[in-house]
């Protein structure tokens, strides 16, 4: 995405089966720098940093490091370092990842590259604005509408783990909106109205809560040309969803019900 700038962490490896490293081991000096900081004018560049990596050491690990001691301008974005806040999604060496969860050691060997997730605006760095997500679940009505009014209710609707409504939508309802499955997504860089996998993933599960008001609006807007037919099932996107939820069977499934729809029957 115009505007956005990579960043190279190159890593030096200590050689295996040695106590303490060697001159020739040490980290080479930092590499000249070449970047555009954002904002500015200039064409973005590439800035490459020297990072040693140590057992058990995380991309996350190796930028904190880098912002510590080389470089305190560096901006990007985490929180709770464990893979469970979705903070520190970013694209290393070309594909999506959690940067906390994302070990050096297992990444190959050689430069690893970071830069800010696709289709999202460029705030700094590799911190992007997340607003497209808020946006595009509103816009498709990915938000859950009380069948009966919160004053008629005398609590939560409680429904059970072992309903086959609750088991429906179970490999669905954990995402926490990353942002990473719409990155990976082709069709959002090609068409600015299709809602991406994250909101229709969402919507998938409120199809099916019976406790939800907005069916029949819902359905209505899923048929317009540039949503559920946009998708064309490559599954970038569940490919790269750390938690392994699959918004491709939430699209595939939206599109079952909507055909059902079409032909006079009820989806179950």
């Amino acid at each position: 995405m115009a505007g956005h700038q990579d960043r190279h962490v190159g890593l030096a490896h200590p050689a295996p089966g040695r106590s303490r490293a060697s001159r020739r081991d040490r980290p080479p000096p930092a590499e000249p720098l070449r970047a555009a900081r954002a904002g500015c004018r200039a064409r973005p560049r590439a800035l490459k940093y020297w990072v040693r990596a140590r057992q058990g050491m995380t991309v996350l690990d190796a930028l904190v490091e880098v912002q510590r001691g080389t470089d305190p301008t560096l901006a990007f974005r985490y929180a709770c370092r464990v893979g469970m806040c979705g903070s520190c999604g970013m694209v290393i060496n070309g594909r999506e990842r959690w940067a906390c969860r994302t070990l050096l050691s297992r990444l190959e060997r050689g430069p690893v590259t970071v830069r800010p997730l696709y289709h999202f605006p460029l705030i700094r760095d590799l911190v992007v604005d997340m607003e497209p997500i808020k946006r595009k679940m509103l816009e498709s009505k990915a938000v859950f509408v009380p069948r009966r009014p919160a004053e008629d209710d005398e609590g939560f609707a409680a429904v059970s783990g072992r309903s086959r409504e609750r088991r429906a939508v179970d490999g669905a309802i954990e995402c926490i909106g990353c942002g990473m499955c719409v990155s990976a997504c082709t069709m959002v860089a090609h068409d600015s109205r299709f809602p991406g996998p994250a909101a229709l993933n969402r919507v998938f599960t409120l199809q099916r809560d019976s406790r939800d008001g907005a069916h029949a609006e819902r359905s209505e807007a899923l048929l317009a040309e540039d949503v559920l037919t946009r998708c064309h099932t490559q599954a970038n996107c569940t490919a790269v969803c750390p938690m392994q939820l699959s918004p491709t069977d939430s699209i595939l499934a939206l599109r079952r019900r909507a055909l059902l729809q079409l032909v006079g029957f009820r989806p179950r």
